[in-house]
């Protein structure tokens, strides 16, 4: 009798732990999916008789290095999609990937499921550095131009991340005080933006509010380097502490006691999240959402193992920007940082509610 009851617990556990590994598998594969799709309707052209299969068929042939004759519609349909809605395509990508892997970080690491990449006021930061070229004419670099708006922006959002770091090493400070200390920040920053902006003339102004509230328009291969090596390095990072990060969401004494060193593992990944956050930022302006909402949605289907939360969220994030950019795309005026904010909003409260009636929580 009780090796049938052993049997059926077993069998049981495996059914359930199959049962997980194929939510992971439909989750991601779906992420992927929706990926796909997106790339093929942002890189869709405007030239009559080039559809969704035909902009699939040029970017892949130009991947190949064919070329269409000189001055044909796909030879126009070609120089469009690869220079102009491919990079930004892929801007969109790498971006909801970073911001949404940095959210997972510091969700865990902070063990607070309102955390996210600006939470140290990282965003706010950025934001003055850039008003500041702006609005001001101000550079803290020798860079002019486009690249120095870029340039200010990351010195930016490296000064708040620099200050926290600074007193961290000084002084014991729990997730709590990281938190109002960014939030601190945010407000100082935001008082110097303000402050900024409305002694400025009206054009300079919609300049300075379009870069605030976060745009992918302008973007091209210039501008994916260094977001790519940034995010790319910065997510094998990650998904490498990926453990100690699932260790450290148990509690600050807990992850003691399993024998973390917690300051300086949340030093680290502090300034981790700092220089990957700063470089999106840079190039996007502020974009919102996106790293509290992602791994809120992932954690939901699949669970809290930061092993697999992180690489899946990085889908969900560049499928969310995706999506919220194709949507900003059909009505040219709006910015795909206000239209992020109108879909994580609902999304965000959505999962409160669902989480409220499961009553429980997935920390």
């Amino acid at each position: 009798m009780e090796y049938e009851e052993e049997e059926l617990t077993r069998d049981g556990l495996k059914e359930e732990y199959h049962h997980a590994i194929a939510r992971k598998i439909i989750l991601l594969t779906v992420c992927v999916l929706g990926i796909v799709l997106f790339v093929g309707l942002l890189s869709l052209s405007n030239y009559e008789g080039v559809g969704l299969k035909e902009t699939y068929e040029i970017i892949w042939n130009h991947i190949l290095g064919n070329e269409y004759p000189s001055k044909s519609l796909f030879w126009w349909a070609d120089r469009y999609i690869w220079n102009t809605a491919f990079p930004h395509a892929l801007a969109a990508i790498v971006a909801g990937a970073a911001l949404a892997i940095c959210g997972t970080m510091m969700q865990s690491m902070m063990v607070n499921p309102l955390a996210d990449p600006y939470s140290t006021g990282i965003s706010s930061g950025a934001c003055f550095g850039a008003i500041c070229a702006i609005v001001v004419g101000i550079s803290f670099s020798s860079v002019t131009g486009e690249m120095g708006i870029v340039t200010n922006a990351f010195i930016g959002a490296m000064v708040p991340a620099l200050l926290i770091v600074f007193l961290a090493q000084r002084i014991h400070m729990t997730p709590a005080t990281l938190i109002l200390l960014g939030t601190a920040i945010s407000y100082f920053f935001n008082s110097m933006i303000t402050y900024l902006m409305v002694t400025t003339d009206a054009d300079t102004l919609q300049s300075a509010y379009m870069w605030q509230v976060g745009s992918l328009d302008g973007m091209s291969w210039d501008s994916l380097p260094i977001m790519v090596v940034v995010t790319v390095a910065g997510s094998v990072i990650v998904m490498l502490l990926s453990s100690k990060l699932n260790v450290m969401s148990l509690g600050e004494n807990s992850a003691i006691s399993l024998g973390v060193d917690v300051e300086k593992f949340r030093l680290f990944c502090l300034v981790l999240m700092a220089v990957m956050t700063a470089a999106i930022v840079s190039f996007t302006g502020i974009i919102g959402f996106i790293g509290l909402v992602a791994p809120h949605m992932v954690r939901l289907v699949i669970g809290s193992d930061n092993r697999f939360v992180a690489p899946i969220s990085m889908a969900a994030g560049a499928l969310l920007l995706l999506a919220a950019d194709y949507i900003a795309f059909q009505f040219s005026d709006i910015p795909v940082g206000v239209v992020m904010s109108v879909i994580g909003s609902p999304v965000f409260f959505l999962i409160i509610l669902w989480q409220t009636k499961k009553a429980g929580a997935i920390y």
